[in-house]
């Protein structure tokens, strides 16, 4: 049996209401970031990228391909859906250097998930850049900020832009 601090309240859920708040001012503190581990959006950028749509636009003048509608883009185990995604190419030897996603983006990867207004990822360094009402969820918590950056090859992202964190404390 759990001792109890007031009403209901065992002492248990201390330790975690405590490492929330640390978190919390921690965050504050270092210019309203917060680095986050993702062990599900580790990803191989070398793996191949495939892209479905309902339309596709390719602009043989600056070599780009737009997709749109129910854009669905799949890289190994990671999904990334959204309204419009723009292909551009690298000048040379024709292969995908960045992607361009707009409309509504969701990132996912085993139990973790992203979802933003906006997302670029460069597919040779693996990075993907996340903007505008970023959220972030890993099981049952949830992070939301301005900005996700996702370092895809490292399994780690950081949010910038007044990070708020919700905590499942899971407790009975």
């Amino acid at each position: 049996m759990s001792r109890q601090v007031s009403k209901g309240f065992p002492v248990r859920h201390l330790k975690t209401i405590v490492t929330a708040a640390a978190l919390a001012l921690g965050t504050a503190a270092f210019g309203q970031g917060a680095e986050v581990a993702l062990g599900g959006l580790r990803q191989d950028p070398g793996l191949p990228v495939e892209v479905t749509s309902d339309n596709l636009r390719v602009d043989q003048s600056d070599g780009s391909a737009t997709f749109s509608g129910n854009v669905l883009v799949s890289q190994g185990e990671m999904r990334l859906t959204a309204g419009e995604v723009e292909v551009i190419y690298a000048p040379i030897g024709g292969r995908i250097a960045e992607l361009r996603a707009t409309g509504g983006v969701t990132l996912v990867a085993g139990e973790e998930a992203a979802e933003s207004q906006e997302a670029v990822y460069t597919i040779d360094s693996g990075e993907v850049v996340m903007t505008g009402d970023v959220v972030l969820t890993q099981g049952a918590n949830a992070l939301s900020s301005n900005r996700l950056t996702l370092d895809l090859t490292e399994g780690t992202g950081v949010m910038e832009g007044r990070v708020r964190t919700v905590f499942q404390t899971g407790g009975d």
